[in-house]
């Protein structure tokens, strides 16, 4: 297989050749319902005895289970067709992407797959920022390779596959119902393979997970339009979490996800407490989507799945299209029936802040569940102990991709993106923000904050000026002592049993922190303070909130001046007016 081979292929004369071969498989299909119950069916019932009877029912009965074995034989060919012109188109769509980009990119690409480019100028020689020509090379060229070897692997299975029924024709096989009873069975399990096996080529034809947003995405807008109709219907899982699959795309898939995941989880045997609960956030969910629908603005499904607690995450207007984008995490004890409730209300209050902020901008607001939240009793060191760092690492990885994912999928000039986290939701994005090639924000706000896992606001990837803080004073979340302070608490606390209360604890917190070896009264569970002078960002005004855990979710709550500011700060943030923002003194 080489490039023109691939590139200038015809996949669509496959297409035709499946259309005909069904056609075919039908009008048989037909003639043979005609000779089974027109002459078949007639003497088997007709009352005719004796030898020659018997023998003429044998002989016809023969007949019948030829012509079934050639309808099943018939039947079969066109989805081989038809799947193998998929692979093609898909392996077809990730060459010209390649090739799209090569050119873009300056690259010059021979017929046998090989890169060339032009030498370095001097000052790309002297640019330290300058774009590494042979990574880049060494990319294309692995991505060409990849679309070549699929392709010649997609030709080789379905011309296996189509083999067979020559020699079936050639040995009589194909006449013989035994065999394609089996055959039958084999495709049945086989999913898709009708002679055994469970390759998939069209699945295997998609970019490999390691693929970055943009590759999908490029290799997406390179498939024919109804080649990514087709796509949708057949494989909606597949496509609808896929980071860099366009938002239209992804809501289409996803709806017919859900409602394939609400049928599967109602008909569970003794389903776990997981899925019964899975499968009241899908309903709440699936409920959610059907009351906003023809209304503004719109709602698109994002991500839904059955993996973990639950997946899901809801837009509300189109972040493909929006001049500012703003992803919500939500935190502590957040289940997936919230996605349809509670979160998906804060999103779409998001909105409508920073609507009436700048109404000449358009706004998408999304409620991002990618991860698993702790589920703790209570909030204290106890449920954070518990809680731990490694689902915020997953949550960050997962949440990193999304955001990559918005920025690939977005047309014409980059939206205005705002991360925002709540509770743990904010040291996820913390975590999102410390990995690796950091996340593609413009601002961050972090909310209910317990830390990030950064010390200061410029470890975060963007100017500690754009990152924004809301900390009520009677948010217990905001206060939670750090790992040393919590022993110390502890400590204070056996050894102040007589002094007790709050003297207790302060004296553990002394203890806490002679035990850490710092006298830093910020550090917070999972790092620095945010709303801290040592942090470093921009804490802006929200009221102190109702004493007790309440004020840990009353962000969302407040916005019109006489009980703080949040909601209404949020807004300015997100619609690009952080200069209109009403700040509060750092801690």
């Amino acid at each position: 297989m080489d490039i023109p081979t691939l590139r200038d292929a015809d996949p669509n004369r496959l297409f035709g050749a499946a259309d005909a071969y069904a056609a075919l498989a039908a009008s048989f299909a037909d003639h043979a319902g005609t000779w089974r119950d027109g002459v078949d069916g007639r003497v088997q019932s007709s009352g005719w005895s004796g030898d020659a009877a018997e023998r003429a029912r044998q002989s016809l009965s023969r007949t019948t289970g030829k012509l079934t074995a050639a309808q099943m034989e018939l039947a079969r060919i066109a989805p081989v067709l038809r799947e193998g012109a998929e692979a093609f188109v898909l392996a077809q769509a990730k060459l010209r992407a390649a090739l799209n980009d090569a050119q873009a990119g300056g690259f010059q690409v021979s017929d046998d797959g090989g890169i060339s480019w032009p030498p370095p100028s001097a000052a790309e020689r002297h640019d330290p920022d300058a774009p590494d020509r042979t990574r880049q090379g060494t990319e294309l060229r692995d991505r060409i390779g990849d679309a070549l070897t699929e392709a010649a692997h997609a030709d080789q299975v379905t011309a296996e596959r189509l083999r067979q029924y020559t020699t079936d024709a050639r040995t009589g096989a194909g006449l013989d119902p035994g065999t394609a009873a089996m055959r039958l069975n084999s495709a049945v399990l086989g999913a898709l393979n009708p002679f055994g096996g469970s390759e998939d080529l069209v699945r295997a034809g998609m970019p490999g997970q390691d693929a970055s947003p943009t590759e999908v995405n490029s290799w997406w807008k390179s498939l024919p339009a109804d080649e990514q109709q087709r796509l949708i219907n057949e494989y909606p899982a597949d496509l609808g979490n896929r980071d860099g699959i366009p938002t239209p795309a992804r809501d289409q898939a996803n709806r017919i996800h859900l409602d394939q995941l609400i049928s599967d989880l109602s008909s569970r045997q003794n389903p776990s407490e997981w899925d019964k609960k899975k499968l009241e956030g899908f309903r709440a969910i699936h409920d959610r989507l059907q009351d906003d629908q023809g209304k503004q603005p719109p709602a698109y499904l994002m991500v839904i799945g059955d993996q973990g607690q639950g997946r899901a995450a809801i837009a509300y207007g189109n972040p493909d299209t929006a001049d500012d984008v703003v992803a919500y995490v939500p935190g502590l004890n957040t289940e997936v029936k919230n996605m349809g409730a509670g979160d998906a209300n804060r999103a779409r209050d998001l909105w409508q802040s920073a609507h009436d902020t700048d109404p000449s901008r358009s706004t998408a607001s999304i409620a991002w569940l990618g991860y698993d939240t702790p589920q703790a009793k209570g909030i204290g060191p106890d449920a954070l102990a518990v809680a731990g760092d490694e689902r915020a690492k997953q949550g960050g990885e997962a949440y990193q991709g999304f955001l990559q994912g918005l920025r690939a999928t977005h047309e014409g000039q980059p939206a205005h993106l705002t991360a925002l986290g709540h509770s743990y939701g904010s040291f996820t994005v913390g975590q999102a923000a410390q990995r690796p090639g950091g996340i593609p924000a413009d601002d961050i706000i972090l909310v209910g904050s317990p830390g990030t896992g950064a010390q200061q606001a410029s470890q975060l990837g963007v100017d500690s000026s754009h990152v924004w803080v809301g900390a009520a004073e009677h948010d217990p979340v905001s206060h939670l002592p750090s790992h040393a302070e919590a022993k110390g608490i502890g400590i204070g606390a056996g050894i102040g049993g007589l002094i007790g209360g709050l003297p207790g604890a302060a004296l553990g917190g002394f203890i806490g922190d002679k035990i850490a070896g710092h006298d830093d009264p910020h550090e917070l569970w999972f790092g620095q303070d945010p709303a801290s002078s040592e942090f470093g960002a921009r804490r802006f005004d929200v009221a102190d909130g109702p004493m007790g855990f309440q004020s840990h979710s009353d962000y969302w709550n407040q916005g019109d001046g006489r009980d703080g500011h949040s909601l209404r700060n949020m807004g300015m943030i997100v619609s690009g007016h952080g200069d209109r923002v009403i700040g509060q003194d750092r801690r």
